[in-house]
């Protein structure tokens, strides 16, 4: 008997489009992958070079289970730098990936329940979280004209006295949006908790993108080094924490996980001491992705009344060929030999849009929307 919570969970669509779309390649079928976001480039020099280092000089043992202490001050100095706000590094806690840290944020967090106020549509794995710990989501809508923004007047007319926590994700998945600091710091006075998902930041491409932490220090970040330094298979984020917390989020660490990956830190600290050109380069040419994709995307008849200005998705309405989108992602895959994401994989408020990442060469791009077009004219002729 599979226990209630575990079978109630939905499963990672995006994922099953993705293994679907393998078993298309591994029968010979070429398919362009517009449906995950992982960045197409290898890790930095510096991180490799680091990382080789490490496991010839044999570290390659179980590290502090809160991380080393020089990646957690690497990180506090990160967030100076680029954000001119205060860590301690007592204040952070190392894990194998973001996800561990989101599992373990939200144990400490959370009794049976409590509430988390999140948007919808959302990036797809937050609501398995909350409801696997008990606790009990509570969507706002944003929409695509707003350019899918988070507005704090119907955040608050959300709040009770069991909300726990309101959600953040600036850059968002899926929908590409940064909030202004505006926005950030009115969210920050509601009272509960703030945990802002930061994963996304250093890809944005117009103005400056904010950490919570520059509003209140009521609040838990998560963030990691997958999406900025390509480093998604290495398993390496972290949180930011309230020190009340830190000591519970410890014992989890110990019992579950004992201590992250020791080279995949020390390929962290070089991440973040030596890869800021690397960074720039990649965030460039992700960007002139963007304006492509964005651009082809209308011109295929794709609405997208916003520019998505952030992370590197673009959220489409495609409301115009079918209104059920798990259906569509699938013929699409079937037929043109594109793997996109349904927007029913981030909730009811994204049912009727596509997820397009750009997260892939512009060649591949350009091919998989030259499928794209050609599908939508057969489709609609």
């Amino acid at each position: 008997m599979i226990p209630e919570r575990v079978d109630r969970m939905t499963s990672f669509i995006v994922m099953d489009v993705l293994e679907k779309a393998q078993e298309m390649e591994r029968a010979g079928i070429d398919v362009i992958h517009l449906e995950v976001g992982e960045p197409d480039f290898g890790v930095p020099e510096c991180v490799s070079e680091a990382i080789s280092r490490a496991v010839r000089d044999g570290h390659t043992h179980y590290t502090h289970s809160l991380g080393m202490v020089e990646l957690r001050e690497a990180i506090c100095e990160h967030y100076g730098k680029n954000y001119g706000v205060a860590v301690h590094p007592d204040q952070v806690v190392v894990t194998s990936g973001t996800s561990p840290a989101m599992l373990s944020m939200f144990s400490t967090l959370l009794a049976k329940g409590d509430e988390v106020i999140i948007s919808d549509p959302h990036y797809a794995c937050y609501p398995n979280f909350i409801q696997f710990l008990e606790g009990k989501v509570v969507k706002v809508p944003v929409c695509e004209d707003d350019g899918f923004q988070y507005r704090p007047e119907a955040i608050r007319d959300r709040i009770t006295e069991r909300t726990r926590a309101i959600l953040i994700n600036s850059p968002s998945n899926p929908t590409g949006t940064v909030l202004s600091a505006e926005r950030m710091w009115a969210i920050a006075q509601l009272g509960p908790y703030c945990i802002s998902d930061e994963i996304y930041h250093g890809l944005n491409y117009h103005g400056s993108e904010h950490t919570i932490l520059e509003f209140t220090d009521h609040a838990f970040v998560l963030n990691g080094f997958s999406k900025i330094f390509a480093m998604t298979g290495l398993r390496l984020g972290y949180l930011i924490a309230p020190p009340c917390f830190i000591r519970p989020l410890q014992k989890l660490q110990q019992n579950f996980f004992l201590a992250p990956n020791s080279v995949a830190q020390i390929g962290g600290i070089a991440a973040l001491k030596e890869a800021d050109a690397d960074v720039l380069r990649m965030r460039n040419t992700y960007d002139q992705r963007r304006r492509f994709m964005i651009q082809r995307l209308r011109d295929i008849g794709f609405g997208i009344p916003v520019e998505p200005t952030g992370a590197f998705y673009v959220f489409a309405n495609a409301k115009h060929l079918s209104g059920d989108s798990y259906a569509l992602a699938y013929d699409i895959l079937e037929k043109a030999r594109v793997g996109v994401t349904p927007g029913i994989d981030f909730g009811q408020g994204g049912e009727g849009y596509l997820r397009f990442t750009y997260a892939n060469s512009l060649e591949n791009i350009a091919e998989g929307l030259s499928r794209l077009e050609r599908y939508v004219a057969e489709r609609t002729c």
